[in-house]
This record gives C-alpha cells, sequence and structure tokens, in this order.
C-alpha cells in the first residue's frame, strides 16, 4: 500500500521495516556497551617517596654569547624527583609512579584506595578524592608476607 505524502509516496511496509532495524540497531548497540562491571581490588597507601628518576639538563650557551666569546661551555644539571607509593593489599606490596610525570596528584597517605590492573598501568581511584581513575606504572610488586602463619609455626615449633 502507498501512501501519497506530499511531492513524494511513501510505502507503509517499508517504513515499518525501516523502524524495526532502527531498534535492532539500538538494542545490539546498548548489549555492545553492557559489559560486566570493572572489578576492583582495595589496599591501603603506607608511606611516599621522593625517587631519583632522571636528570634535567640545561645548556648555558646562548646565540649572544656564542658570538661574543663570553659563553662558559657549563651545563646547568639537577636530578628529577618523582612520587613512588607503597600500596599494600592483602597478598602484594605495589610501588608505583604516577604516569604524567608533570603534573601528578598527590595521594593522601593512610588512606584506603581501589585500584584494577590493565595490562601494564594500574588504574586507581582513592576515596574522598575526586571520584576519577588516575594511571599509575607498577615499578615493584613483592609478595607479602602472612605474618599469622609464621606466628602459628613457631608456637608448633616450641611445643
Amino acid at each position: 500500500m502507498v501512501l501519497p505524502r506530499g511531492p513524494h509516496f511513501v510505502s507503509v511496509r517499508g517504513g515499518i521495516m525501516r523502524r524495526k532495524l532502527i531498534v535492532l540497531a539500538a538494542i545490539l548497540c546498548s548489549l555492545a556497551y553492557a559489559k560486566e562491571p570493572k572489578a576492583y581490588q582495595t589496599g591501603k597507601l603506607l608511606q611516599m617517596d621522593s625517587v631519583a628518576c632522571g636528570v634535567d639538563e640545561k645548556d648555558a650557551k646562548s646565540v649572544a654569547g656564542e658570538m661574543l666569546g663570553t659563553d662558559s661551555g657549563h651545563k646547568k644539571t639537577h636530578e628529577l624527583l618523582c612520587q613512588e607509593y607503597v600500596l599494600q593489599t592483602d597478598r602484594v606490596i605495589y610501588r608505583i609512579r604516577p604516569k604524567d610525570e608533570k603534573h601528578p596528584v598527590l595521594l593522601p597517605i593512610g588512606e584506603r584506595t581501589q585500584f584494577r590492573l590493565e595490562k601494564d598501568k594500574m588504574l586507581l581511584r582513592v576515596e574522598g578524592l575526586v571520584d576519577r581513575e588516575h594511571v599509575y606504572l607498577v615499578v615493584s610488586m613483592t609478595p607479602r608476607g602472612d605474618d599469622k602463619a609464621a606466628s602459628t609455626l613457631r608456637l608448633n615449633h616450641l611445643q
């Protein structure tokens, strides 16, 4: 059945099929974006250290100084320091550094954090801070010693 509509004719059957196709596409798109919620681990920030992470060099030469011969050949160097945090979980102790070295976020020590590992980086959220993930690089991982098991072994040994 074809209905006249202005200077063009529209097929009722084609309009219904187009609507079904649009609804089906919307459902498929929503299913594609419906992923499982990201699983976060929890930990506690124990300490922050300033560690050497490079050297910044500035050349003391200038164009005018070279032409006049007044420049010395000295370079100004100073050591760059980066923030390195110790994050303790139930099983592992992580040493992490911010990926963005120019604009690092200062994290509160002693606070609980939520994090997830994604490929080679750690995405960290601190409770009470802005509800945003900050990207950190994992410098080292150390398994945490189980104090309860060690104390039980000592007690059994003494008996």
